[in-house]
């Protein structure tokens, strides 16, 4: 068990990402490859919950495309991965907030933390 650990450490490089948890809304820049060219694409949503540790970390942010709820899974340290931004910290009593999935408008707003 600690070699894996101790790999872990020694060879998977490890991106400076702001602070951030269940309840913000984040924007996550990350690379996408077509063909011979390479675009950033972004992906802005709620942060539903945060999984894991180490290398094998990954979070699930929601968004809503219209009516339908789109969700998608990051890994930490997912090599596509730019740079991830906070743009609001959200108030929630809980570390996954899967109640959101059937919440609509008014009721899927998330409170913002004062600083």
């Amino acid at each position: 068990m600690d070699l894996i650990k101790y790999v872990q450490e020694t060879y998977i490089a490890k991106k400076d990402f702001p602070a951030f948890k269940a309840g913000d809304t984040i924007t996550v820049y990350y690379k996408i490859v077509e063909g011979e060219k390479t675009r950033t694409q972004f992906f802005r949503g709620d942060v539903i919950q945060r999984v894991g540790a180490g290398a094998t970390e990954t979070f699930t942010i929601r968004k809503m495309s219209g009516a339908v709820g789109v969700e998608r899974i990051f890994p930490v340290n997912m090599p596509n991965l730019e740079k991830i931004e906070v743009n609001k910290t959200g108030k929630v009593r809980r570390a996954r907030i899967f109640y959101q999935r059937e919440r609509t408008g008014k009721s899927a707003r998330i409170k913002e933390r004062r600083h």
